[in-house]
C-alpha cells in the first residue's frame, strides 16, 4: 500500500536556537523596531541637534544585539550597518547603501544563499533613488519608498529560504 509522506513544517533556523532570555518572536520584533527606529531617529539629527546621533546609533546597535541569532551573526552587522545609518545622513543619493543592512539582516536571520536574490530590488531602489531624488528635502519620500522595498525584499528572502514544495513522492510500505 502506498502512502503520501507529509512534509515536515518548516521552522525558521533562528527559531531553533536556544535562547538565554526572552522569547523568539518578542526579540525579533524588538530588534527590528530598534534597528529601523534607530536609523529613522538618526535622520532627525542636524548640526544644531546632535543627540539623535547618539540615541539613534545606540538603538540601532542594541537592535542587532538582541535579535535571536548565533553570536557572530549578531556581531557582524554592528560596524557595517552602523556606518550605513550614518551614510544615509548624506541624502537620498545614498539609499543604495541600505543594501548593506539588508545583507546583514539576511545574515542575522540565517537565510540561505538563494535568498540573496532578494537583494536585487534593494539595489535597484538605490539606483533609482539616486537618479530621481536630488535634494535632501526629498529624504522622507526616499526613505518611505526604501522601507517598502526593503520590507518586500525581506519577505521575498523569507519565501526563498523556505524549502521548495515539490510533488510528494509515494513511499512503499513493506
Amino acid at each position: 500500500m502506498n502512502a503520501w509522506v507529509e512534509p515536515a513544517a518548516w521552522v525558521e533556523p533562528a527559531a531553533r536556537l536556544p535562547l538565554r532570555w526572552g522569547h523568539y518572536r518578542d526579540r525579533v520584533i524588538a530588534g527590528l523596531v530598534l534597528i529601523v527606529g534607530g536609523l529613522v531617529h538618526l535622520q532627525s539629527a542636524s548640526t544644531m541637534l546632535l543627540i539623535p546621533l547618539i540615541v539613534g546609533t545606540t538603538a540601532h546597535v542594541i537592535g542587532w544585539l538582541i535579535l535571536p541569532a548565533s553570536a557572530w551573526r549578531r556581531l557582524v552587522p554592528l560596524l557595517p550597518s552602523g556606518l550605513v545609518v550614518w551614510l544615509v545622513l548624506t541624502g537620498p543619493q545614498s539609499m543604495w547603501t541600505l543594501s548593506i543592512p539588508f545583507i546583514c539582516w539576511l545574515i542575522a536571520r540565517h537565510r540561505p544563499w538563494r535568498s540573496y536574490l532578494a537583494l536585487a530590488p534593494v539595489l535597484l531602489n538605490g539606483v533609482l533613488a539616486a537618479a530621481v531624488f536630488r535634494a535632501y528635502e526629498q529624504m522622507p519620500l526616499a526613505l518611505s519608498i526604501s522601507a517598502v522595498v526593503l520590507t518586500g525584499s525581506a519577505w521575498w528572502a523569507w519565501a526563498l529560504a523556505r524549502p521548495s514544495t515539490s510533488i510528494p513522492s509515494p513511499t512503499a510500505t513493506p
